[in-house]
Protein backbone atom coordinates (compact mmCIF):
# COMPACT_ATOMS: atom_id res chain seq x y z
CA UNK A 1 0.00 0.00 0.00
CA UNK A 2 1.53 3.19 -1.19
CA UNK A 3 2.36 5.40 2.00
CA UNK A 4 1.46 9.02 2.27
CA UNK A 5 5.26 10.36 1.60
CA UNK A 6 4.98 7.99 -1.24
CA UNK A 7 2.00 9.82 -2.52
CA UNK A 8 3.17 13.00 -2.45
CA UNK A 9 6.91 12.72 -4.04
CA UNK A 10 4.41 10.82 -7.05
CA UNK A 11 2.83 13.70 -7.25
CA UNK A 12 5.78 16.35 -6.49
CA UNK A 13 6.26 17.95 -10.02
CA UNK A 14 2.30 18.91 -10.11
CA UNK A 15 2.18 20.76 -6.91
CA UNK A 16 5.76 22.04 -6.55
CA UNK A 17 4.73 25.15 -8.52
CA UNK A 18 1.75 26.08 -6.29
CA UNK A 19 3.83 25.51 -3.10
CA UNK A 20 6.42 27.45 -4.23
CA UNK A 21 4.31 30.63 -4.20
CA UNK A 22 2.71 29.92 -1.77
CA UNK A 23 4.77 28.15 0.89
CA UNK A 24 8.11 29.85 2.92
CA UNK A 25 10.79 28.26 1.55
CA UNK A 26 12.27 27.50 4.72
CA UNK A 27 8.91 25.59 5.58
CA UNK A 28 9.40 23.54 2.16
CA UNK A 29 12.69 22.77 2.90
CA UNK A 30 11.95 21.33 6.70
CA UNK A 31 8.98 19.33 5.06
CA UNK A 32 10.70 18.00 2.43
CA UNK A 33 13.61 16.50 4.85
CA UNK A 34 11.27 14.99 7.40
CA UNK A 35 9.47 13.45 4.57
CA UNK A 36 12.48 11.64 3.02
CA UNK A 37 13.69 10.81 6.39
CA UNK A 38 10.47 8.67 6.44
CA UNK A 39 11.10 6.88 2.72
CA UNK A 40 14.91 6.67 4.18
CA UNK A 41 13.65 4.61 7.11
CA UNK A 42 11.46 2.59 4.89
CA UNK A 43 14.32 1.47 2.37
CA UNK A 44 16.55 1.13 4.85
CA UNK A 45 14.29 -1.70 6.37
CA UNK A 46 12.87 -3.20 2.63
CA UNK A 47 13.73 -6.90 2.07
CA UNK A 48 13.59 -7.02 -1.85
CA UNK A 49 13.24 -10.08 -3.45
CA UNK A 50 16.79 -11.14 -4.91
CA UNK A 51 17.96 -11.02 -8.17
CA UNK A 52 16.44 -14.19 -10.30
CA UNK A 53 17.97 -14.32 -13.87
CA UNK A 54 15.27 -15.75 -14.91
CA UNK A 55 12.58 -13.66 -14.18
CA UNK A 56 13.17 -10.97 -16.89
CA UNK A 57 14.91 -11.40 -20.42
CA UNK A 58 18.44 -10.40 -20.56
CA UNK A 59 19.19 -6.76 -21.19
CA UNK A 60 19.26 -3.32 -20.06
CA UNK A 61 16.45 -1.05 -18.28
CA UNK A 62 18.46 2.46 -19.15
CA UNK A 63 16.70 5.22 -16.65
CA UNK A 64 17.61 8.63 -16.64
CA UNK A 65 17.02 12.03 -17.80
CA UNK A 66 17.42 11.60 -21.51
CA UNK A 67 16.31 14.66 -22.53
CA UNK A 68 17.94 16.89 -19.72
CA UNK A 69 20.10 20.03 -21.11
CA UNK A 70 21.89 19.69 -17.76
CA UNK A 71 25.40 17.83 -17.03
CA UNK A 72 23.23 15.13 -15.47
CA UNK A 73 21.56 14.44 -19.06
CA UNK A 74 24.23 14.60 -20.91
CA UNK A 75 26.45 12.55 -18.88
CA UNK A 76 23.18 9.79 -19.07
CA UNK A 77 23.43 10.34 -23.01
CA UNK A 78 26.93 9.08 -23.07
CA UNK A 79 26.34 6.00 -21.07
CA UNK A 80 23.69 5.46 -23.29
CA UNK A 81 25.76 5.49 -26.23
CA UNK A 82 28.41 3.08 -25.04
CA UNK A 83 25.22 0.67 -24.07
CA UNK A 84 24.41 1.00 -27.50
CA UNK A 85 27.85 0.43 -28.63
CA UNK A 86 27.29 -3.42 -26.85
CA UNK A 87 24.66 -4.47 -29.35
CA UNK A 88 22.96 -5.60 -25.64
CA UNK A 89 19.20 -5.22 -25.60
CA UNK A 90 18.28 -2.44 -23.79
CA UNK A 91 15.63 0.34 -23.31
CA UNK A 92 15.28 4.09 -22.15
CA UNK A 93 13.08 4.97 -18.93
CA UNK A 94 12.81 8.69 -19.05
CA UNK A 95 13.07 9.82 -15.77
CA UNK A 96 11.74 13.82 -15.58
CA UNK A 97 13.85 15.80 -12.79
CA UNK A 98 11.58 19.23 -13.62
CA UNK A 99 14.28 20.88 -15.48
CA UNK A 100 13.03 23.41 -18.21
CA UNK A 101 15.92 23.19 -20.10
CA UNK A 102 15.46 20.66 -22.81
CA UNK A 103 17.30 18.75 -25.63
CA UNK A 104 16.38 17.11 -29.29
CA UNK A 105 15.59 13.38 -28.47
CA UNK A 106 14.60 12.32 -31.87
CA UNK A 107 17.71 9.74 -32.08
CA UNK A 108 16.23 7.94 -28.89
CA UNK A 109 12.86 8.11 -29.88
CA UNK A 110 12.80 4.23 -31.10
CA UNK A 111 14.57 3.18 -27.38
CA UNK A 112 12.57 4.99 -24.98
CA UNK A 113 9.69 2.95 -23.36
CA UNK A 114 7.44 3.24 -20.17
CA UNK A 115 7.39 -0.66 -18.98
CA UNK A 116 10.99 -1.42 -17.23
CA UNK A 117 11.12 -4.72 -19.29
CA UNK A 118 15.25 -6.22 -19.18
CA UNK A 119 16.76 -8.22 -16.14
CA UNK A 120 19.13 -5.38 -15.59
CA UNK A 121 18.23 -2.08 -14.19
CA UNK A 122 21.12 0.86 -14.85
CA UNK A 123 19.79 4.24 -12.65
CA UNK A 124 21.61 7.00 -14.02
CA UNK A 125 19.56 9.05 -11.14
CA UNK A 126 21.55 11.47 -8.30
CA UNK A 127 21.94 9.76 -4.97
CA UNK A 128 19.97 12.61 -3.44
CA UNK A 129 17.52 11.96 -5.90
CA UNK A 130 17.50 8.26 -5.40
CA UNK A 131 14.43 8.01 -2.43
CA UNK A 132 12.46 9.96 -4.91
CA UNK A 133 12.90 7.83 -7.82
CA UNK A 134 11.75 4.65 -5.49
CA UNK A 135 9.04 6.58 -4.05
CA UNK A 136 7.70 7.22 -7.92
CA UNK A 137 8.56 3.80 -9.60
CA UNK A 138 7.67 1.44 -6.43
CA UNK A 139 9.77 -1.41 -4.99
CA UNK A 140 8.20 -3.77 -8.23
CA UNK A 141 10.83 -1.91 -10.27
CA UNK A 142 13.72 -3.14 -8.37
CA UNK A 143 12.46 -6.47 -6.99
CA UNK A 144 13.99 -9.74 -8.67
CA UNK A 145 15.94 -7.33 -11.05
CA UNK A 146 20.19 -6.69 -10.65
CA UNK A 147 20.10 -3.26 -9.63
CA UNK A 148 22.82 -0.86 -10.52
CA UNK A 149 23.26 3.15 -9.60
CA UNK A 150 25.32 5.28 -11.62
CA UNK A 151 26.12 8.00 -9.37
CA UNK A 152 27.86 11.37 -9.19
CA UNK A 153 29.19 12.96 -5.91
CA UNK A 154 32.00 15.47 -5.62
CA UNK A 155 33.64 15.60 -2.30
CA UNK A 156 35.49 12.80 -0.19
CA UNK A 157 33.03 12.28 2.19
CA UNK A 158 29.70 10.31 0.53
CA UNK A 159 26.91 11.80 2.88
CA UNK A 160 25.24 9.52 5.90
CA UNK A 161 21.76 10.31 5.23
CA UNK A 162 22.02 8.96 1.86
CA UNK A 163 23.60 5.19 2.39
CA UNK A 164 19.83 3.83 2.82
CA UNK A 165 19.63 3.94 -0.30
CA UNK A 166 22.55 1.51 -1.25
CA UNK A 167 19.81 -1.03 0.30
CA UNK A 168 18.18 -0.89 -2.82
CA UNK A 169 21.43 -2.00 -5.02
CA UNK A 170 23.11 -5.01 -6.13
CA UNK A 171 26.37 -2.66 -7.02
CA UNK A 172 27.37 1.16 -7.39
CA UNK A 173 29.43 2.32 -10.38
CA UNK A 174 30.53 6.46 -10.87
CA UNK A 175 32.44 7.61 -13.84
CA UNK A 176 35.63 8.37 -11.27
CA UNK A 177 38.04 6.90 -8.86
CA UNK A 178 37.51 9.76 -6.79
CA UNK A 179 33.62 8.98 -6.47
CA UNK A 180 34.16 5.50 -6.15
CA UNK A 181 36.80 5.62 -3.24
CA UNK A 182 33.89 8.10 -1.20
CA UNK A 183 31.50 5.98 -1.43
CA UNK A 184 33.65 2.71 -0.89
CA UNK A 185 34.06 4.12 2.65
CA UNK A 186 30.00 3.58 3.32
CA UNK A 187 29.31 0.03 1.89
CA UNK A 188 30.59 -3.31 1.55
CA UNK A 189 28.97 -4.14 -1.81
CA UNK A 190 31.00 -3.52 -5.18
CA UNK A 191 32.19 -0.42 -6.62
CA UNK A 192 32.92 -0.03 -9.80
CA UNK A 193 34.70 3.06 -11.55
CA UNK A 194 33.70 3.47 -15.69
CA UNK A 195 34.63 6.25 -16.94
CA UNK A 196 32.56 8.05 -19.60
CA UNK A 197 33.32 7.98 -22.91
CA UNK A 198 33.64 11.60 -24.37
CA UNK A 199 33.05 12.42 -27.77
CA UNK A 200 32.58 16.23 -28.75
CA UNK A 201 31.03 17.03 -31.99
CA UNK A 202 31.99 20.10 -33.31
CA UNK A 203 31.25 22.54 -36.57
CA UNK A 204 33.50 24.95 -36.78
CA UNK A 205 32.58 26.11 -39.78
CA UNK A 206 28.71 27.17 -38.47
CA UNK A 207 29.25 27.98 -34.92
CA UNK A 208 32.78 30.40 -35.40
CA UNK A 209 33.34 33.44 -33.51
CA UNK A 210 31.53 35.32 -35.41
CA UNK A 211 28.39 33.60 -35.01
CA UNK A 212 28.61 33.77 -30.83
CA UNK A 213 29.54 37.65 -31.83
CA UNK A 214 33.22 37.36 -29.77
CA UNK A 215 36.61 39.29 -30.89
CA UNK A 216 38.03 37.38 -33.58
CA UNK A 217 41.28 39.39 -32.79
CA UNK A 218 42.12 38.50 -29.31
CA UNK A 219 43.62 35.77 -27.06
CA UNK A 220 39.57 34.26 -25.22
CA UNK A 221 39.34 32.24 -22.58
CA UNK A 222 36.09 30.67 -21.82
CA UNK A 223 34.34 29.99 -18.55
CA UNK A 224 30.73 28.49 -18.26
CA UNK A 225 28.18 27.70 -15.97
CA UNK A 226 24.31 27.13 -15.26
CA UNK A 227 22.85 28.95 -12.18
CA UNK A 228 20.88 26.01 -11.61
CA UNK A 229 23.81 24.24 -10.49
CA UNK A 230 25.49 25.05 -7.03
CA UNK A 231 27.47 28.59 -8.11
CA UNK A 232 29.96 28.19 -4.95
CA UNK A 233 31.15 24.67 -6.38
CA UNK A 234 31.69 25.39 -9.68
CA UNK A 235 33.16 28.87 -8.36
CA UNK A 236 33.02 31.15 -11.54
CA UNK A 237 33.72 34.09 -9.60
CA UNK A 238 37.21 32.35 -9.55
CA UNK A 239 38.14 32.83 -12.44
CA UNK A 240 36.64 36.39 -13.45
CA UNK A 241 39.06 37.70 -10.19
CA UNK A 242 42.11 35.59 -11.56
CA UNK A 243 41.03 37.13 -15.12
CA UNK A 244 41.08 40.56 -13.74
CA UNK A 245 44.25 40.21 -11.52
CA UNK A 246 46.29 38.96 -14.74
CA UNK A 247 45.34 41.70 -17.39
CA UNK A 248 43.92 45.02 -17.50
CA UNK A 249 40.21 46.74 -18.05
CA UNK A 250 41.42 47.90 -21.11
CA UNK A 251 43.86 45.44 -22.81
CA UNK A 252 42.88 44.62 -26.08
CA UNK A 253 44.34 41.41 -27.28
CA UNK A 254 42.79 39.22 -24.68
CA UNK A 255 39.06 38.52 -23.16
CA UNK A 256 37.18 36.55 -21.08
CA UNK A 257 33.80 35.29 -22.42
CA UNK A 258 31.67 34.05 -19.77
CA UNK A 259 28.71 31.41 -20.90
CA UNK A 260 25.72 31.03 -18.42
CA UNK A 261 22.18 29.21 -18.66
CA UNK A 262 19.04 29.98 -16.74
CA UNK A 263 20.22 33.44 -15.43
CA UNK A 264 17.14 35.81 -14.13
CA UNK A 265 17.80 39.61 -14.46
CA UNK A 266 18.64 40.17 -10.86
CA UNK A 267 21.73 37.42 -11.39
CA UNK A 268 22.58 38.98 -14.31
CA UNK A 269 22.66 42.69 -12.97
CA UNK A 270 24.88 40.54 -10.09
CA UNK A 271 26.94 39.58 -12.60
CA UNK A 272 27.17 42.89 -14.59
CA UNK A 273 28.00 44.32 -11.23
CA UNK A 274 30.86 42.14 -10.74
CA UNK A 275 32.54 42.43 -14.22
CA UNK A 276 32.38 46.13 -13.54
CA UNK A 277 34.60 48.43 -15.66
CA UNK A 278 36.24 45.45 -17.59
CA UNK A 279 35.47 46.00 -21.62
CA UNK A 280 37.37 42.59 -22.37
CA UNK A 281 34.98 40.36 -20.32
CA UNK A 282 32.03 39.44 -22.46
CA UNK A 283 28.32 37.44 -21.52
CA UNK A 284 26.78 35.35 -23.54
CA UNK A 285 23.60 34.51 -21.73
CA UNK A 286 21.20 31.98 -23.74
CA UNK A 287 20.98 28.48 -24.17
CA UNK A 288 22.58 26.52 -26.76
CA UNK A 289 22.42 22.93 -28.54
CA UNK A 290 25.45 20.29 -27.58
CA UNK A 291 26.86 20.74 -31.08
CA UNK A 292 27.04 25.01 -30.28
CA UNK A 293 28.75 24.38 -27.01
CA UNK A 294 31.26 22.51 -28.30
CA UNK A 295 32.16 24.53 -30.91
CA UNK A 296 31.92 27.71 -28.74
CA UNK A 297 34.57 25.83 -26.70
CA UNK A 298 36.85 24.75 -29.81
CA UNK A 299 36.73 27.88 -31.14
CA UNK A 300 38.10 29.81 -27.75
CA UNK A 301 41.49 29.69 -26.89
CA UNK A 302 42.11 28.42 -23.24
CA UNK A 303 39.11 27.29 -20.84
CA UNK A 304 39.36 27.92 -16.88
CA UNK A 305 37.44 25.60 -14.28
CA UNK A 306 38.72 27.30 -10.38
CA UNK A 307 36.22 24.93 -9.29
CA UNK A 308 36.04 23.74 -5.37
CA UNK A 309 35.04 20.04 -6.15
CA UNK A 310 34.06 18.27 -9.95
CA UNK A 311 32.29 14.61 -9.95
CA UNK A 312 33.75 14.20 -13.17
CA UNK A 313 34.45 16.99 -15.12
CA UNK A 314 32.68 16.65 -18.39
CA UNK A 315 33.59 20.18 -19.88
CA UNK A 316 37.19 19.66 -18.87
CA UNK A 317 37.60 16.64 -20.79
CA UNK A 318 35.49 17.94 -24.08
CA UNK A 319 37.65 21.12 -24.04
CA UNK A 320 40.78 18.91 -24.01
CA UNK A 321 39.29 16.25 -26.69
CA UNK A 322 38.83 19.17 -29.22
CA UNK A 323 42.61 20.58 -28.58
CA UNK A 324 41.40 23.42 -26.13
CA UNK A 325 44.04 24.27 -23.09
CA UNK A 326 42.88 23.70 -19.73
CA UNK A 327 43.27 25.29 -16.56
CA UNK A 328 41.68 24.16 -13.79
CA UNK A 329 41.87 23.14 -9.80
CA UNK A 330 43.95 19.94 -9.20
CA UNK A 331 41.60 18.51 -7.11
CA UNK A 332 38.65 15.96 -7.29
CA UNK A 333 37.49 14.01 -10.02
CA UNK A 334 39.31 15.45 -12.98
CA UNK A 335 42.76 14.39 -11.49
CA UNK A 336 41.90 11.30 -13.35
CA UNK A 337 42.35 12.23 -16.56
CA UNK A 338 44.40 15.49 -16.19
CA UNK A 339 47.80 16.22 -14.75
CA UNK A 340 50.61 18.69 -14.74
CA UNK A 341 51.83 17.31 -18.05
CA UNK A 342 49.03 17.62 -20.27
CA UNK A 343 46.89 20.85 -18.50
CA UNK A 344 47.56 23.79 -16.45
CA UNK A 345 46.79 22.37 -12.64
CA UNK A 346 46.45 25.29 -10.21
CA UNK A 347 47.10 24.72 -6.53
CA UNK A 348 44.84 24.70 -3.84
CA UNK A 349 44.19 24.28 -0.09
CA UNK A 350 41.46 22.26 1.57
CA UNK A 351 38.75 24.38 3.20
CA UNK A 352 35.90 23.58 5.54
CA UNK A 353 32.49 24.82 4.87
CA UNK A 354 31.77 26.87 7.43
CA UNK A 355 27.68 26.53 6.42
CA UNK A 356 25.50 24.10 4.33
CA UNK A 357 25.21 24.84 0.59
CA UNK A 358 22.95 22.26 -0.11
CA UNK A 359 23.59 18.83 -1.04
CA UNK A 360 26.98 19.97 0.47
CA UNK A 361 27.01 20.07 4.76
CA UNK A 362 28.95 22.24 6.96
CA UNK A 363 31.75 20.71 7.92
CA UNK A 364 33.01 19.23 4.91
CA UNK A 365 36.19 20.21 2.63
CA UNK A 366 36.77 21.11 -0.80
CA UNK A 367 39.04 23.14 -2.24
CA UNK A 368 39.81 27.05 -2.69
CA UNK A 369 42.31 27.64 -5.86
CA UNK A 370 45.19 29.56 -6.10
CA UNK A 371 43.80 32.94 -7.59
CA UNK A 372 47.21 34.44 -8.27
CA UNK A 373 48.60 30.91 -9.53
CA UNK A 374 45.40 30.51 -12.12
CA UNK A 375 46.17 34.24 -13.14
CA UNK A 376 50.10 33.09 -13.72
CA UNK A 377 48.62 30.24 -16.29
CA UNK A 378 46.41 32.95 -18.21
CA UNK A 379 49.22 35.24 -18.86
CA UNK A 380 51.42 32.35 -19.79
CA UNK A 381 49.02 30.82 -22.12
CA UNK A 382 47.71 33.83 -23.85
CA UNK A 383 51.87 35.04 -24.00
CA UNK A 384 53.57 32.09 -24.59
CA UNK A 385 52.80 30.27 -28.30
CA UNK A 386 55.04 27.09 -27.91
CA UNK A 387 53.73 26.60 -23.95
CA UNK A 388 50.16 26.69 -25.12
CA UNK A 389 50.21 24.37 -28.66
CA UNK A 390 52.27 21.76 -26.32
CA UNK A 391 49.87 21.64 -23.54
CA UNK A 392 46.97 21.67 -26.07
CA UNK A 393 48.36 18.82 -27.89
CA UNK A 394 48.78 16.49 -25.51
CA UNK A 395 45.86 17.06 -23.70
CA UNK A 396 44.08 16.17 -26.73
CA UNK A 397 46.14 13.24 -26.92
CA UNK A 398 45.70 11.96 -23.30
CA UNK A 399 41.90 12.24 -22.98
CA UNK A 400 41.07 10.78 -26.78
CA UNK A 401 43.33 7.78 -25.10
CA UNK A 402 41.77 7.49 -21.79
CA UNK A 403 38.25 8.40 -22.32
CA UNK A 404 37.62 6.44 -26.07
CA UNK A 405 34.75 4.52 -26.78
CA UNK A 406 36.90 1.28 -27.01
CA UNK A 407 38.19 1.34 -23.73
CA UNK A 408 35.00 1.84 -21.80
CA UNK A 409 33.16 -0.33 -23.98
CA UNK A 410 35.68 -3.10 -22.36
CA UNK A 411 35.02 -2.22 -19.18
CA UNK A 412 31.02 -2.11 -19.09
CA UNK A 413 30.89 -5.07 -21.77
CA UNK A 414 32.98 -7.22 -19.09
CA UNK A 415 31.09 -6.29 -15.94
CA UNK A 416 27.36 -7.05 -17.64
CA UNK A 417 28.81 -10.21 -18.63
CA UNK A 418 29.91 -11.14 -15.33
CA UNK A 419 26.66 -9.79 -14.02
CA UNK A 420 24.83 -12.28 -16.67
CA UNK A 421 27.38 -15.25 -15.40
CA UNK A 422 26.64 -15.37 -12.34
CA UNK A 423 30.01 -13.33 -10.67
Amino acid sequence: MESISEMVVRHSEKIKPILKKTVPKPLLRYAKKRMFQQIYGQINSLKLQPYSSEAFPVGVNLIGPIDSATGLGQSFRLVEGVVRELGCPYLIRNYEQGTRNRVQITEYEGFIQKELRYAINLWHVNPSEFAEAYSLFGREAFDQRYNIAFWLWELEDFPDEWVPCINLLDEIWTPSEFISRAIRKKTKKPVYTVPYCISAKVDRKQFDRRYFHVPEDRFLFLVMYDFQSIAERKNPDGAIRAFQMAFSPTQKDVGLVIKVNSADKEKLSQLQKRIGEYQNIFLLNRNMEKVEVNSLIACMDAYVSLHRAEGFGLVLAEAMWNGVPVIATNWSANTGFMNSDVACMVSCKQVRLERDIPPYKKGNYWADPDIKEAAGYMKRLSSDPEYRSRIAERGCEYVRNRLQMESIKKIMEERLRDIEDGR
